[in-house]
């Protein structure tokens, strides 16, 4: 039988507003951080850190989050789809808000996506995301230091 993964931090980088907080939380719990983009991002020289920039085709990001993603990961994304496709996988999975979404919960996600689709395909104008704010910050950092205490007590 395998040895249980160590927990690891996977992040969905190209729009992730909560970089910083990721890696204090990180370095302070020494938990591995991988930054998944498109696009060559900043991230701190630090052996915990490690950058990932994968090709620019549509979901190449996605697809190496998913295909890392494992029981003892903790996976950072706003992308529904991404985050059905981590907890198939056995992964904790947070939105940048701090949201978990879980198995029971992420169906009703798939199917609003799916209606907020239609609508938009039918020129409805509907408004973007809230905006990112201190309690969404203050939330993501109790979420996250959760999920990775419940992990490192395995």
């Amino acid at each position: 039988m395998n040895a249980p993964a160590s927990p690891r931090i996977l992040v969905d980088a190209d729009a992730c507003p909560v970089k910083d907080e990721i890696y204090k939380v990180a370095w302070r719990l020494s938990v591995p951080v991988s930054i998944v983009s498109n696009s060559r991002l900043r991230v701190p020289d630090h052996p915990l850190i490690e950058r990932i920039v994968v090709s620019d085709s549509f979901d190449a990001a996605d697809d190496w989050i998913a295909e890392a993603a494992h029981p003892s990961a903790v996976v950072i994304t706003a992308d529904i789809l991404l985050a059905d496709r981590c907890l198939k996988m056995g992964a904790t999975v947070l939105s940048p808000t701090g949201k978990p979404f879980t198995t029971s919960s992420i169906g009703g996600a798939i199917a609003t996506r799916a209606i907020m689709a239609d609508l938009r395909a039918g020129g409805d104008q509907l408004g973007g995301p809230a905006p990112f704010t201190k309690a969404d910050r203050s939330n993501f950092l109790q979420a996250l230091d959760a999920a990775l205490a419940r992990l490192l007590r395995v």
